[in-house]
């Protein structure tokens, strides 16, 4: 079995670089820093960087960092893409230092989603300090927060993140957006090992962005508040209002990144025994907010 521990950074695609070290700094409270060659790495807690965006035409969501423990863990993940006859490509010396790990392995999913692989991560373990004074993003033991992609060949794409890449199955949510007569629209949540409910999740429809949304989490829920203000005062667009979530316990709200997928800011999300976790499939999104249809374009009579 592949043992990822966690989701270790995600890699977007900005055509305004400016525009997302304002939203980085003023917005999410986290410490941008440019590279040499451009490359935007946003700091969140010890680590050089969660966040990685590059310049480019598009403004997008590229790839997804998995985290195993060490190089026999790394060689082990190998070993399974190996024996499913996964094709997978080993990240160059480039790539590697670019990421600042070790070594690399980027593999696509049946829906196509970018996933990389990696161990060994590069640090100086200075000090994260919130330049709008954030006390504290929940990393650590349960990586970055968690990630939800689209998976419109999702039958496909469930069977390789359980099956090759070793996550389990959370819970599951059948969305049927116009009623009980209605289409179903699957969304599957899936743990490794570490105890976050979700660390991804996979939802049966495509997204333009390349990531329906990233979750981060702060330690206590005035955090969540300054965050909305903050939002508000740099005009960022709100996605969905303050709410919190049945299956994990997230209070949070979600605002759209500069690279068009959502990130939701939340505190308080719940810690799992999976030893004695039973999977559910539950029946509504949020126990009380999160109206979602303040991100949807507005339509007239006509459009209707």
């Amino acid at each position: 079995m592949m043992n990822i521990r966690g989701l270790a950074y995600v890699v977007a695609e900005s055509s305004d670089m400016d525009r997302w070290i304002g939203y980085a700094r003023d917005v999410l409270g986290m410490m941008p820093n440019t590279t040499a060659d451009g490359t935007l790495l946003i700091k969140m807690d010890e680590r050089q960087f969660r966040f990685q965006v590059q310049p480019g035409r598009n403004d997008k969501y590229l790839a997804s960092g998995w985290e195993v423990a060490n190089q026999e863990a790394f060689e082990q993940a190998l070993k399974v893409l190996d024996a499913g006859k996964v094709g997978y490509e080993l990240g160059s010396a480039e790539l590697c230092a670019k990421r600042q790990v070790q070594q690399l392995a980027v593999v696509r999913d049946p829906s196509g989603n970018r996933h990389e692989i990696v161990w060994g991560f590069k640090s100086d373990f200075t000090h994260f300090a919130s330049p709008q004074g954030v006390s504290k993003f929940i990393t650590g033991d349960y990586g970055l927060g968690h990630t939800v992609l689209p998976a419109p060949d999702f039958e496909k794409t469930v069977a390789f993140v359980r099956d090759v890449l070793g996550f389990g199955l959370s819970d599951i949510y059948n969305f049927k957006p116009a009623g009980d007569a209605g289409p179903t629209i699957r969304i599957h949540f899936f743990h490794c090992e570490n105890a976050r409910h979700h660390s991804l999740a996979l939802a049966e429809f495509p997204a333009a962005s390349g990531c329906v949304h990233v979750m981060v989490e702060v330690d206590n829920m005035p955090e969540v508040g300054r965050a909305m203000d903050r939002m508000k005062a740099q005009q960022v667009a709100l996605s969905a209002t303050l709410g919190q979530h049945t299956n994990d316990k997230m209070i949070s709200f979600y605002m759209k990144t500069p690279s068009n997928f959502d990130l939701e800011f939340g505190y308080g999300g719940a810690i799992i025994d999976w030893d004695h976790h039973i999977t559910h499939e539950f029946t509504t999104v949020s126990l009380w907010g999160h109206d979602f249809s303040v991100g949807r374009p507005a339509t007239n009579d006509k459009e209707a």
